[in-house]
């Protein structure tokens, strides 16, 4: 058990810190938790108008998520699915933050990359297809979320797949705000053009 409990340990802590608040700060532009969703994730740090800022909030938090992992991997199967589990936690329940986080998408992903490559794969490109037909960040998160576990349990095992549904779960519930303003026709859009 202490190297599941170590891993998990590790996971959360990787998961928790919290780039984009970071990055916000770092840039002079002020907490990102006070505007837009309050969240601490990619969309959010877009509303900032700095699409810059947004990219690497997300390729740092896919780096978290896939780092919890990779680094705990050395341990065995067990230890890496709870660390990879932990990660996403960590990013939506920070304890740094009161643990008021992000969504966990970009961390998800992350984690995927490095356990379930093929769902990682799909989910990327699904969320892609979607965000660019809709202009609905959350939608393509949770249509991403949805799908993944049914094509997990076709190309993982167990266990792989059963960490897949968890995270997908835990993201659909964390988007349970944007799932109301969805329904209200009030959730903003995204954009991929010019500032």
């Amino acid at each position: 058990m202490m190297p599941v409990i170590g891993a998990i340990a590790i996971g959360y802590l990787l998961g928790s810190i919290p780039f984009g608040l970071l990055l916000t700060r770092a840039a002079g532009l002020g907490d990102v938790r006070k505007i837009g969703s309050g969240s601490i994730g990619t969309t959010n740090v877009l509303r900032t108008g700095s699409k810059a800022l947004a990219a690497l909030t997300l390729v740092l938090d896919i780096a978290k998520g896939s780092a919890a992992p990779l680094i705990t991997a050395k341990w065995g199967a067990d230890p890496m699915l709870a660390a990879a589990g932990a990660a996403v936690l960590g990013h939506m329940f920070p304890v740094w933050l009161g643990f008021r986080g992000g969504k966990g998408v970009a961390t998800a992903l992350g984690v995927l990359i490095v356990v379930a490559w093929p769902v990682a794969l799909v989910a990327a490109l699904l969320w892609l297809a979607m965000a660019l037909l809709f202009r609905y960040s959350s939608f393509a998160g949770l249509v991403a979320a949805v799908v993944a576990p049914a094509y997990a349990g076709f190309v993982v095992d167990g266990e792989r797949a059963f960490l897949v549904a968890a995270m997908a779960l835990a993201i659909i519930v964390r988007h349970h705000q944007n799932i109301r303003r969805l329904i209200a026709g009030t959730e903003s859009r995204i954009s991929f053009g010019k500032n």
